[in-house]
């Protein structure tokens, strides 16, 4: 299972605190939370590329930086995982706009031990499960996809694929669902969590799959394929990095983890990259069964569904695969306000078991 499915040992009891202690002070000394931004220029070398150009860019931009001692997380999601209430951001349990059935406190709720159900204690949960890069440094402490979680459903999840869950095994009091996986070209049991922090999920393994480009080759994961993302995760990933947009508690959480760190999510700063590097024209040339129609007039961009659909979403890009529009759709018949320039571009209509992919002039 991920870890925070390791357990605690004597050193992350008893030898470490006192340096959590330094770190924390750190912490709060240099007010991490809002403060930093990448410095003028740190993208530089990655203006104008796309594919696979793109992605060894951003290896080079990102890829080095200062490893975080695993027994130190726990200082650091005091850090970068702190609500607005002061409860830890365990986004396993989380409510957004409601009430959770549980928070934790950070320090007297981290996990001492393994517990036999939920809201009992949070522990460390790799989104990117350790056993999918055989457990080994920098990537077993790389905050960028390391997070505090209820250590009862961070065990259910276990070392499973994120994937679409329609008839759940299991479902946290939450929402996350537990399940066979429904999304096209997945199989097998899958963890799903809830829409509100899928594009964080999404983000981090983008991240994970450029952070690490030289080591992907050898990485037993089971949503890659020859050192990349199988066609399924690929799509499934980029649908969610579009139908949930970069939060702030994402941007806060780069920012302060640049000055932890010493680098950057590309992905969080950018979110069309994922697009450019993995899927920029997915489909373009392909015959596919339309799920609606799309052009351009002078009141905006004009978009038909077939049939009524819940959960359809409208990802838009410019020719070079940057992101210029993304948002859900309610009704049938929409008009969206397109502020671009003239030229052409690229919109893709989806649900979750379907993709259309439409070029149009503005």
């Amino acid at each position: 299972m991920c870890l925070g499915r390791r357990q605690r040992t004597l050193a992350d009891r008893y030898l470490y605190p006192m340096r959590q202690r330094l770190l924390s002070i750190l912490l709060f000394v240099f007010g991490v939370s809002a403060q930093a931004q990448p410095p003028a220029g740190y993208y530089n070398a990655a203006q104008g590329l796309t594919g696979e150009p793109l992605r060894t860019a951003l290896y080079q931009i990102v890829g080095a930086h200062t490893t975080i001692a695993y027994a130190n997380l726990w200082s650091v999601f005091q850090a970068v995982d702190r609500k607005p209430t002061n409860k830890v951001w365990d986004m396993y349990s989380d409510v957004p706009g409601g009430t959770p059935a549980y928070e934790y406190v950070f320090i007297t709720d981290q996990c001492s031990g393994s517990p036999s159900s939920e809201s009992v204690c949070f522990n460390r949960e790799h989104s990117f499960p350790v056993s999918w890069f055989n457990d080994v440094p920098p990537m077993n402490s790389d905050a960028f996809h390391i997070y505090p979680t209820d250590a009862w459903v961070n065990q259910q999840r276990s070392s499973v694929p994120y994937g679409k869950v329609t008839n759940p095994i299991w479902t946290s009091t939450n929402g996350s669902k537990l399940g066979p996986c429904s999304w096209p070209g997945c199989s097998g049991t899958v963890f799903e969590p809830i829409d509100a922090y899928k594009g964080d999920f999404a983000r981090s393994f983008f991240y994970m799959l450029t952070a690490y480009l030289p080591n992907l080759g050898a990485w037993p994961c089971p949503m890659m394929a020859a050192g990349n993302f199988s066609p399924w995760a690929k799509s499934l990933l980029l649908d969610w990095n579009a139908l949930d947009p970069v939060s702030q508690k994402e941007v806060d959480r780069n920012n302060s983890l640049y000055i932890l760190q010493g680098n950057r999510n590309p992905y969080i700063d950018n979110p069309q990259w994922a697009n450019s590097v993995w899927d920029p024209f997915a489909g373009v040339e392909e015959v596919q069964q339309s799920i609606g129609s799309v052009w351009y007039a002078e009141d905006g961009l004009q978009i038909l569904l077939e049939q009524p659909v819940q959960g359809a979403a409208l990802l838009v890009l410019d020719m070079t695969g940057r992101e210029v529009l993304a948002t859900r759709l309610s009704d049938q018949r929409s008009t969206v306000d397109l502020n671009v320039t003239a030229g052409m571009y690229v919109a893709v209509l989806s649900t979750t078991t379907q993709r259309t992919v439409v070029r149009f002039v503005r």
